[in-house]
């Protein structure tokens, strides 16, 4: 965890064994899979076929299953359905109770405990839909649900309402009508496909779908928001690749939580997209026994850049029913924050935000670093915790005279 001095400002040593064993790249390997062949293993679509899908597939995996695990494993198609690739199924530490790939992955029963503020929609998506599969929440850009589906499923999901269809949704986006208002709507000029992943589909079938927003004129940019590259990074094929490569400026945003997440199949993936120009950014999320600890997240954020991927956001979790067993706090989220600025590269900060519970949308989250404005200047405290002076006018113009100092009476 942080090591704080007195002030409470973050001390972590520039290098530690810890953070050092935390950025060593490790291939994943075959694991319980040694005899599949060669070409299997590396077949995206054998992984898919293979995921770990039940209560007894798990425990002849992994005899350690807890019973807290067992009773939220009979219980998840109720809610959100359990599926782990065996590529990333081989990530999880079977003796540690407490492995961070471990509590990501396999349904506990507490994600059946639901407090009165947590909801099955805590973005307020539903309420931003002007066509079945689109969010329109801001003003120059939408959200594009193309499938429920994933190639594993993470408890913490926000989407849980529809991804996998669980709890009987039963979603089914309509395609045209979807581009059909992006069409018609001058202002949106950013599309951002997501799910479920939309790496799931053929080549051909996302084809399709970029080829029709790339032919929108007022549509600038396209992204593409994946957890792919990590759960399964046999899908980033050369195919993949070179057609993805036709239809830049494409932005892809991946999610990864743990260093231990970045093997070396994923920073090859990764490598494969960054070298046909895709820009690639990652999106955290703030997690109790997986990533609430300043090492942690240093490792994560500097092993990132070593893979051509920009930290962009940390999310505190969100509202989602049934995940406060998983759920940090701000205060924390605030600390390593404050362990990063100033501590290590800007390029590894990721900046902080709550999704506004309702739809209020991304609230960026700070540490305090303005501590007062008066009439003639600005009083700011560094990474350090010490206290500088920044003259300004009170309307913000540049003072033509040096500030008034503000003395203190003397003592009679």
């Amino acid at each position: 965890m942080l090591n704080e001095d007195s002030s409470g400002h973050g001390k972590e040593p520039p290098s530690s064994p810890r953070l050092d064993a935390l950025k060593e790249f490790l291939a994943a390997g075959r694991g319980f899979w040694a005899k599949i062949s060669e070409t299997d293993w590396n077949d995206w679509r054998w992984q898919l076929k293979h995921r770990i899908t039940s209560l007894e597939q798990l425990q002849r995996l992994m005899p350690t299953v807890t019973p807290e695990e067992r009773a939220g494993t009979l219980l998840a198609n109720t809610k959100l359905a359990m599926a782990i690739t065996p590529y990333f199924f081989n990530l999880i530490d079977p003796a540690d109770e407490n492995c961070p790939i471990r509590w990501q992955v396999i349904p506990r029963i507490e994600e059946t405990h639901t407090a009165p503020w947590e909801v099955s929609d805590p973005c307020g998506e539903d309420s931003h839909s002007p066509v079945p599969g689109l969010v329109h929440r801001y003003p120059d850009r939408v959200l594009f649900l193309v499938t429920d589906r994933c190639a594993s499923y993470c408890r913490y999901c926000t989407r849980s309402r529809l991804v996998s269809n669980a709890s009987g949704y039963d979603f089914h986006p309509e395609f045209e009508k979807q581009i059909d208002y992006i069409r018609k709507t001058p202002a949106i000029r950013d599309v951002l496909l997501s799910g479920g992943d939309p790496l799931l589909f053929s080549d051909d079938k996302l084809e399709h779908l970029l080829s029709q927003l790339r032919a929108i004129p007022h549509v600038e940019f396209l992204r593409i928001g994946t957890r792919i590259p990590i759960f399964l990074p046999q899908r980033i094929t050369p195919g993949l690749c070179a057609m993805l490569k036709k239809y830049h400026p494409l932005f892809i945003s991946i999610h990864s939580n743990h260093p231990r997440e970045l093997t070396t199949e994923v920073r090859d993936a990764l490598g494969r997209l960054a070298d046909v120009g895709i820009p690639l950014g990652n999106q955290s999320v703030l997690l109790r026994h997986v990533n609430d600890d300043a090492t942690v997240v240093k490792a994560l954020v500097h092993k990132l850049l070593m893979c051509r991927v920009k930290p962009y956001y940390i999310y505190q979790c969100d509202l989602i029913s049934g995940s406060a067993h998983l759920r940090s706090s701000v205060r924390q989220g605030l600390k390593i924050i404050e362990s990063l600025r100033g501590h290590t590269t800007g390029y590894a900060v990721p900046q902080y935000v709550i999704d506004a519970p309702g739809g209020g949308g991304k609230v960026p989250v700070n540490p305090e670093h303005v501590l007062s404005r008066n009439a003639d200047r600005v009083v700011i405290r560094n990474f350090e915790g010490k206290i500088f002076e920044y003259p300004e006018g009170p309307d913000g113009r540049p003072l033509v005279a040096a500030p008034k100092r503000i003395e203190e009476p003397e003592l009679v």
